[in-house]
């Protein structure tokens, strides 16, 4: 961005000078005034109310201008090229996501999956500088994509997730202990865990708060949303003739290991209940994990005074042209 500074401002106090003159010009003028009427130059009064008469005050105004001009090119004005370098210091954050069956129930919009898939695509798109992981699990883990900054890759799986990916369950510490190996070689200044599940661990062969303490022993941050309505959920099933049913099942959260998981590895616990909390969660997790920005500031200097004195000159020259051509004859 170009901006005008000046290297020695203190010059504009010449101004004061300039001031000085045009009040010196206008007493001058009003004391030279005729103020008597004297017979016998009446003949004279159309010549001398000519054109050159009202203009004779444009040689004053023109050295003023030229003075101006000077003053200004004597504080120097400067044209300045400012960048800045930024430089990120990015967070690697692993999604642990439940795909189990029960993430089929209809207390979120359309489903609680696609709700999460959805709501956490949308958090990993609003965070340019980090890298992220995807991992998934039912009654088994594995890693659906590494840490990588190429979001759209990320949000790309994060749709393809479905029920029948892994076989049905909740392991849910086998869940943690995956994302965990995905971030303890991180060289990242800060790691964290988003584990989202709708149970309780049933399956694995990890429990939950082991791989809670195997990530505090590698630095790795644990966020745990339990996602699910208070009560019970409108869940599909299909009879015996293959037509879908809906039936009112009973939530099951297991809310104090989801607690104990972040109370462990210093993060946080997050019920969401529907489509708008969960948001609310990642939005609020946004805050809490800021990226750290190191910003230094460069900027490039341009004399710009030429110009200036170059007009000065060129108004001095026509000033004193037009003193000694068109306005001579005129006091």
């Amino acid at each position: 961005m170009n901006n005008i500074v000046f290297a020695n401002p203190a010059f504009f106090y010449l101004f004061i000078v300039v001031a000085i003159l045009i009040g010196w010009y206008v007493w001058r003028g009003r004391k030279t005034t005729a103020a008597v009427s004297v017979s016998g130059f009446q003949g004279f009064s159309d010549k001398i109310s000519g054109w050159r008469v009202y203009l004779r005050h444009s040689i004053f105004v023109l050295r003023i201008l030229a003075l101006s001009l000077l003053i200004v090119a004597l504080a120097r004005p400067q044209s300045t090229n400012r960048w800045e370098k930024v430089t990120t210091e990015g967070i690697d954050i692993v999604m642990a996501m439940d795909i189990s069956g029960s993430m089929q129930a209809m207390d979120f919009k359309p489903n609680r999956l696609e709700a999460a898939k959805t709501v956490g695509a949308e958090f990993v798109n609003s965070r340019p500088d980090d890298r992220f992981g995807l991992v998934v699990f039912a009654g088994e883990s594995f890693t659906q994509c590494p840490l990588t900054t190429d979001k759209a890759v990320i949000s790309n799986f994060m749709n393809d997730l479905d029920f029948g990916m892994v076989e049905d369950g909740t392991a849910i510490g086998m869940g943690l202990g995956t994302a965990v190996n995905r971030l303890k070689e991180s060289k990242a200044e800060s790691k964290v865990i988003i584990l989202l599940t709708d149970g309780v661990n049933n399956r694995g062969d990890i429990g939950p708060v082991t791989a809670a303490e195997l990530a505090a022993t590698y630095g790795i941050r644990v966020y745990t949303i339990g996602v699910g309505s208070i009560g019970t959920a409108k869940f599909p099933v299909q009879d015996m003739f293959g037509r879908t049913m809906y039936r009112d099942i009973p939530v099951e959260i297991d809310e104090d290991v989801l607690k104990k998981i972040a109370g462990l590895t210093g993060g946080e616990y997050f019920r969401a209940t529907d489509n708008d909390k969960l948001r609310s969660i990642y939005q609020e997790i946004d805050e809490m994990e800021k990226t750290q920005l190191d910003v230094k500031q460069f900027s490039k200097r341009k004399d710009e005074y030429f110009p200036l004195l170059l007009i000065a000159v060129l108004l001095l020259g026509i000033e004193q042209l037009l003193k000694y051509t068109v306005f001579r004859t005129i006091p």
